[in-house]
């Protein structure tokens, strides 16, 4: 039995400040570790060779390699170092493959067949292609290698009517306790104080009760979501308790709109016609 606010010591020795950053700040994004996406020789690479399969190790390293932007606990800012390393210590933690205890704690008892741990750039058949015009040229990157993206058994492959299964079993906490729950959408994020030094301001923003995050989640005016975006993808799952409403939109960019998440636009414009008292405009 652990609890959220254990130091992850005993699980990543390893990791600077293990004794002061805790399971929660792993999981609501407030250790203060740098985001390697921000990192330009990160950034470089992955440009190079987006076909590169990157390790945990290398991953980490960047991050840590580079200041804490604070003191663990103290602000807030999304780092995908955060939940590669969160992966980790719920396999130590657990004894089990990270991929496996997806299946046994979420996907099975949720019924999500159709998502699955890929540890490859494979997509099993049919694919919605992608193309990004990022490297300069506008290009198909359905393949490009996402091991960059979070914890090995992680990365999923999954369908829309999945994405919609799972946002509304989050959406209601349908695997978790009405205590857990409240945490979930709310660990202690709200009212934390904003950018800092040497933190990127689109990464380290000001959290309040409207806009923030909480374990895993966006909470936008209501709505819980996520919105991934990546070589060329971009998504959104979100759901509305205020309405029972659940939305999931899966789009590839295009090169007219390269760093816009237009599944965003399109999810808004859905909402805007099923619930017009609750705009779905993701900031």
């Amino acid at each position: 039995v652990i609890g959220l606010d254990d130091p992850v010591a005993p699980w990543l020795p390893d990791l600077p400040q293990a004794d002061r950053i805790t399971l929660r700040m792993l999981g609501d994004t407030t250790s203060g570790l740098a985001d390697y996406v921000t990192d330009q020789g990160f950034l470089d690479a992955l440009a190079a060779d987006p076909f590169r399969h990157w390790t945990p190790e290398e991953l980490v390293a960047i991050s840590t390699g580079k200041n804490f932007w604070y003191d663990p606990g103290t602000n807030w800012s999304y780092s995908h170092a955060n939940f590669v390393l969160l992966g980790e210590a719920l396999e130590r933690i657990t004894g089990t493959r990270l991929d496996h205890l997806l299946e046994q704690r979420i996907f099975g008892p949720l019924g999500l067949r159709q998502t699955v741990n890929s540890f490859t750039p494979d997509i099993p058949t049919p694919v919605q292609h992608a193309f990004t015009a990022s490297r300069g040229t506008y290009e198909e990157s359905t393949f490009w290698n996402p091991s960059w993206t979070t914890a090995p058994g992680a990365v999923l492959i999954s369908d829309i009517c999945d994405l919609t299964r799972s946002v509304e079993a989050v959406g209601t906490g349908a695997l978790l306790s009405p205590e857990s729950f409240r945490t979930q959408l709310n660990p202690g994020t709200v009212g934390l104080p904003g950018p800092v030094h040497g933190c990127p301001q689109d990464v380290c923003l000001p959290q309040t009760e409207a806009q923030h995050f909480g374990l895993g989640v966006i909470v936008d005016r209501g709505w819980i979501l996520s919105n991934p975006s990546f070589f060329g993808y971009a998504a959104i799952e979100a759901y509305l308790p205020d309405e029972h409403l659940a939305i999931a939109v899966s789009t590839t960019r295009n090169c007219a709109a390269p760093d816009r998440n237009t599944a965003q636009e399109v999810a808004g414009r859905i909402a805007a016609l099923l619930a017009p008292d609750h705009p779905l405009n993701v900031g």
